[in-house]
């Protein structure tokens, strides 16, 4: 229980904040997303007619679908940003494209489930047709199915961010032995907070595989869980 207090309290105290901030920018890139739906509601074609036909097939790609990725894409970059500069701090670390790409690629997963639930909620023959609710009659912003369903789809798929998030994240711990500069990515703070030290300072995957290393001896050590003298053992910082 003490190495158990030990660890959300102490080890943890400076990855609270960050899952807060994280938090935050995570709402605005919401917002961002929504705010992109809009206005391309408002200025684009009408949102549910077809914009790049499907070859071979009597489907197309419909305006919403575009909507949906250019949405994406805005809101991922705004997220991005602001995390590299704010929440993580890291703009001085890595260069911008190296950490942007391995970001966006992590999203890509949720984008495509994001638009298979929009096609399910906005496409005429589906059983859950937004549409079919007498109240969504587009008379209104607040009655547009295409605003509620890309809610939904936003509400459904941050789980799936989060969880390929800390995959990869695992991913590049395992990678270690292949290639030893192996990099984090910029979010494992958050979604592995085991990723980092006291000091809140992310730690190298050389500096992970020992410390989990260690962990794993001191538990073998002391089956019962209590704190050896001195508190937790760091790895050192460099070699």
């Amino acid at each position: 229980m003490k190495r158990v207090a030990h660890y959300v309290f102490v080890r943890q105290r400076h990855n609270w904040l960050q899952f807060l901030k994280f938090g935050i920018v995570g709402g605005s890139g919401v917002l961002v997303n929504l705010f992109v739906i809009f206005l391309c509601n408002k200025l684009g074609p009408a949102y549910h007619g077809p914009a790049i036909p499907i070859p071979g097939t009597d489907f197309s790609v419909r305006w919403y679908h575009i909507f949906q990725m250019l949405a994406f894409l805005v809101a991922n970059t705004w997220n991005y940003q602001v995390n590299r500069s704010w929440t993580f701090r890291s703009a001085h670390h890595r260069s911008w494209l190296r950490e942007f790409f391995p970001f966006l690629a992590t999203g890509l997963v949720a984008l495509v489930v994001g638009l298979g639930v929009t096609t399910a909620l906005l496409w005429h023959g589906s059983p859950i047709y937004l549409r079919q609710i007498e109240w969504l009659d587009e008379s209104t912003g607040l009655r547009n199915p295409l605003y509620w369903a890309n809610l939904i789809q936003i509400v459904v798929t941050m789980p799936i961010n989060y969880v390929v998030n800390k995959l990869w994240t695992f991913r590049a711990v395992r990678g270690l032995k292949q290639d030893p500069d192996h990099e984090l990515p910029m979010v494992a703070s958050v979604v592995a907070p085991e990723a980092v030290d006291e000091s809140g300072e992310l730690m190298t995957t050389q500096e992970l595989e020992r410390y989990m290393a260690e962990r794993d001896a001191e538990d073998a050590e002391h089956p019962d869980g209590p704190e050896p003298a001195g508190g937790e053992h760091e790895p050192a910082r460099g070699g």
